[in-house]
This record gives structure tokens, sequence and C-alpha cells, in this order.
């Protein structure tokens, strides 16, 4: 396997590992660029006050879009923390049976949060769009300039032709080993541009072997995705870096 040095997780969960703290040192004694994201306002102080500390972590202030049944009025915390950070997530739309229900009030807070970070300018939003990827996109081109914030993708698991029109609104996507284990989303990742292509864990809801996936794995999906591409795994880690610098620009 590749060193983890300079690698990029731009997504996963490291406040919902059993000791949040270990989790976020492991990750910047690895050297993996780390996108800690969050599912609630609430969880930010305490991700903000670790990644602080930290080379290689960042914290990303988050309204998962499976807890705004519950959780809408917490809008007005994300609110309040936004100026604190250049990064937003986890965020988005779900539509699966699960959280049909609660789509319309999705709709409403990705509307919010969208035109809050387009008002803010530079923002950084890694979304969600299972079963809604036509939803999300309609609402980031109606609320988000391209040149007033940029979207990551975050397991995209859309159509292609939902790809081709996000890469249309500047969009980049983050894979992980579970889109590339399945042949028809494998396909779509194939048709993705090079240069619009990040790598992420969502540990802990991704599994390596037995154990909840973390940052270092993410190892394992550069080599995938070099092997899909004809491309050696050192190769495919300096693009995805190159990726990332250019999405931080």
């Amino acid at each position: 396997m590749i060193a983890t040095t300079g690698l990029v997780d731009f997504h996963c969960h490291l406040d919902l590992y059993p000791d949040h703290a270990v989790a976020v040192r492991n990750a910047d004694a690895a050297g993996v660029f780390t996108l800690a994201v969050t599912t609630t306002p609430r969880a930010w102080p305490r991700n903000h006050e670790l990644a602080q500390c930290t080379k290689h972590v960042r914290a990303a202030l988050g309204l998962h879009p499976q807890l705004v049944a519950e959780r809408e009025n917490e809008i007005e915390l994300w609110d309040r923390y936004l100026s604190e950070t250049r990064y937003v997530g986890e965020v988005g739309l779900d539509a699966g049976p699960r959280f049909f229900k609660s789509l319309d009030a999705q709709k409403r807070v990705f509307q919010h949060v969208l035109q809050r970070c387009a008002e803010a300018g530079g923002k950084i939003i890694t979304t969600h769009s299972i079963r809604s990827a036509k939803a999300v996109l309609d609402l980031v081109e109606a609320h988000l300039p391209p040149e007033r914030g940029k979207i990551v993708l975050h397991w995209f698991t859309g159509t292609q032709s939902d790809a081709k029109r996000a890469l249309e609104l500047g969009c980049y996507f983050s894979i992980n080993a579970g889109m590339l284990d399945k042949e028809r989303h494998a396909a779509m990742v194939q048709t993705i541009p090079l240069d619009r292509i990040l790598t992420e864990t969502d540990g802990p809801f991704t599994r390596t072997g037995e154990r909840p996936s973390q940052p270092v794995d993410v190892a394992i999906v550069v080599e995938a995705l070099g092997r899909l591409r004809g491309m050696q795994a050192a190769e495919m880690a300096d693009v995805i870096r190159g990726n990332l610098r250019a999405l931080l620009a």
C-alpha cells in the first residue's frame, strides 16, 4: 500500500469514533488531509477546537439531511457558526424511503445553507444527495453561483447524466471504496475528469475489513482509482493532491 502522507480524506466523521480526540490525532499523525464533517451544528465547537490543533485536519459545519426532521430549528445555530469556517458539511438532501417525509424541510434547510454560503463567499460544501441528485443540482444552480462557493458531491450515486450536469456546474466528486465496489457507480466514476476527483472514506460508516474505516484507509481508494484509470497509485495520489490545491485556491 502507498504511504499515507499527503493523501486526502475529504469526508470523514471523526466525532463519531469511540475516542474523537484520538481519531483526530491519528489522522494528523498519518499526514492525511482530512475533512471532519459534522451532522449537527451542536457538534461544531468541539470539532473545531480539536482540528485547530492540527496541521492536516479541518472541521466542517453541518446539518445532516437525515436529521433535519428533528433538528431543523438548529439552522439558527448553524448560522451563528458559519463565519468560523470555510468548510460546510455534511449538508444536502436524502430522498430515500426513511427520510422522504422530511424532504420539503430538507430542501428548506439546504436552500438556506446555499444562500448563506453564497452571501459569505468562498465556502466549500460537502454534499449528500441520496436519491436526490437532480433536486440537489437544481438548488445549487439556483442559489450558489460558481464564483461564490464550491460543491463537492460526497458518495455521489446519481446517473451519468446527473454527473455531467454537476461537472457543468463546477462540482467536484469525493470517491470512496464503496462506490468503486459497484459496477454501475464505478462506470460513472470512470467518466469524471481526473481534475474533479477527490477521495474520502466516510468513516466510520464504511468498513475496512472487520473495522470501521479510518482516514489512513483512503490509500485503498487511491489504489482502486488508479487501477480504474490505468494509473499508478502514486500518480493518482499526486492528481488528487493537485485537485485539493485547486479546490482551495
